[in-house]
């Protein structure tokens, strides 16, 4: 399932070389966050709707999945990356350009930005689907987790690129055979979605005592 739901990631890079101009970062922006909140609903029954890496580590080390699970999920996510540039280059015969900082943006301030969005993604993940304080919010969560990545990439995505996501990366550098950068989008996500996973998941899911069910109260 998860290599059919990564293709939906795709959508922007036929529109890659406008991401610069306001108009074309909004187009990237929307149509990841319509593509994510499709993805994740329609996987979120099935697999947890997992289509990163940094969010699959983020929840591994909240304890929420085995970290055999996230191995697995791993390989489905890179696989499906490469499957999913591999058709669109055989679609529309178009290069597929892989992610590097943009011009003035050095590596290092490349991986801080991919923290900090990595990291606000996977807060969001757990708040709003990991939590099991979250009641009724979890309805929300696919849209919400959306709408963070969205946002996530209008401030980011003239700067980093606004990946988030190893396996995102992965697929172009793989089809493209350019590397150079890649590692930023392993290092900066991971770290970023690892903290998040040791803040929220061990932090504050792991100091909620649920009320024993035959607590009573007058």
């Amino acid at each position: 399932m998860e290599w059919l739901v990564v293709l939906l990631f795709y959508i922007d890079e036929l529109t890659k070389d406008a991401a610069l101009d306001p108009t074309g970062l909004v187009a990237v922006a929307v149509a990841h966050a319509f593509a994510l909140f499709v993805g994740v609903s329609v996987a979120a029954n099935i697999s947890g709707g997992h289509l990163n890496p940094a969010v699959t580590f983020g929840l591994a080390i909240g304890g929420n999945i085995t970290l055999i699970t996230g191995f697995l999920y791993w390989i489905a996510q890179l696989l499906g990356s490469i499957v999913a540039c591999l058709l669109l280059n055989f679609i529309t015969a178009k290069s597929i350009p892989s992610h590097a900082p943009a011009t003035g943006v050095n590596d290092f301030q490349a991986v801080v930005f991919e923290i900090v969005i990595t990291f606000g993604l996977v807060y969001t993940v757990y708040a709003t689907a990991a939590d099991p304080k979250k009641g009724s919010l979890g309805i929300i969560a696919p849209i919400a987790i959306g709408f963070v990545v969205g946002a996530n990439i209008l401030a980011a995505g003239p700067f980093s690129g606004g990946s988030m996501n190893p396996a995102r990366s992965f697929g172009p550098a793989v089809v493209s055979g350019d590397f150079a950068a890649n590692w930023i989008y392993w290092v900066g996500p991971l770290i970023g979605g690892g903290l998040a996973g040791l803040i929220y998941g061990d932090v504050f899911i792991g100091s909620y005592a649920a009320v024993p069910a035959s607590e009573t109260y007058p």
